[in-house]
């Protein structure tokens, strides 16, 4: 086929279009925004002073600025909560490939008559509304809940004081684990359910005990999945800010809430813009290394 055929273009022209429209106009004014004066009472500063016509106005107050970059930098207390967010993003990453890989690996393992039951048991939390789903922890973990009544329980018979669980980093990494272990399960899944059995029975055969059978065939080929499971909960649970709003106590902000308290909030939206833009290239280049990770060539370990 031609490389500028017709029939090319009207396939790709949908997606880019779509791309331009929902991405890439909008990430522009969000750059533009970024480097503008917030508004007296909220939002933008007119970027001319002839929009207004202020006779009394503060003319420095009108065009671009760097100013909410230089306030980004120069307080400490935005990279903490960088940090932090990446922290739970991690941690909530790590979680759920620990939890999801054994679940993927059972249902791939499984008689084919029984995997669609069990993937539509992955999937059916999705049937009920996202903000149900993270109040009902808040009465599973709240203060007078069976569950919280158990744990303390065990824990005063230990000797130890009791905990409150409900609006604690404990509730924010359980709601996100939660919401997004499907999202591991499913790459994984679609992975390890094309893995060739005979590849196992000759590392049996070559005198491979069963871990040295996983740690040998089977991860390696299931790093595709792997990276792919990470980058899709990674990516999400870095921008989360419903689940800490919800889950989480006052000191449990992390940057998504930051970033909707600068628009909803305070207004300040250069500010939020700016932090959007920081949160996007830290994205970018989280998403980036997992790719190249999940692209770079391995050759296989002897041993």
């Amino acid at each position: 086929m031609n490389k500028f055929s017709p029939v090319r273009w009207l396939v790709s022209l949908p997606p880019i279009l779509f791309l331009l429209v929902f991405f890439a106009i909008p990430s522009l004014i969000m750059v533009i925004t970024s480097f503008r004066f917030p508004g007296e009472f909220g939002g933008l500063a007119p970027l001319f002073a002839s929009d207004t016509a202020p006779a009394e106005g503060d003319a420095s107050l009108y065009g671009l600025t760097l100013e909410a970059y230089r306030f980004f930098f120069s307080d400490i207390l935005y990279a903490e909560i960088f940090l932090k967010s990446f922290w739970v993003a991690a941690l909530s990453t790590l979680i759920c490939l620990l939890m999801a890989y054994p679940v993927a690996a059972l249902i791939a393992q499984s008689a084919k008559k029984y995997r669609n039951l069990m993937l539509l048991l992955v999937v059916l939390p999705f049937a009920s509304n996202f903000l149900i789903r993270i109040y009902a922890w808040m009465i599973i973990l709240g203060p007078e809940s069976a569950f919280s009544y158990f744990v303390n329980g065990v824990l005063q018979a230990f000797g130890f004081e009791p905990v409150v669980m409900l609006f604690s980093p404990f509730a924010v990494l359980v709601g996100t684990v939660y919401v997004h272990l499907p999202f591991m399960i499913l790459p994984l899944y679609t992975n390890l359910e094309k893995h060739d059995p005979v590849l196992l029975d000759a590392a049996q055969d070559l005198g491979a005990n069963r871990w040295q059978r996983f740690w040998l065939v089977t991860w390696p080929q299931s790093l595709p999945g792997v990276f792919s499971g990470c980058a899709l909960v990674f990516v999400p649970v870095l921008g989360m800010f419903a689940i800490p709003d919800i889950l989480g106590g006052t000191g449990d902000i992390l940057i998504g809430n930051l970033i909707k308290d600068q628009f909803l909030g305070t207004r300040d939206w250069p500010f939020g813009s700016t932090l959007s833009i920081m949160l996007m290239l830290a994205v970018l280049g989280a998403t980036g290394l997992l790719t190249f990770l999940a692209r770079r060539p391995r050759t296989p370990t002897t041993k």
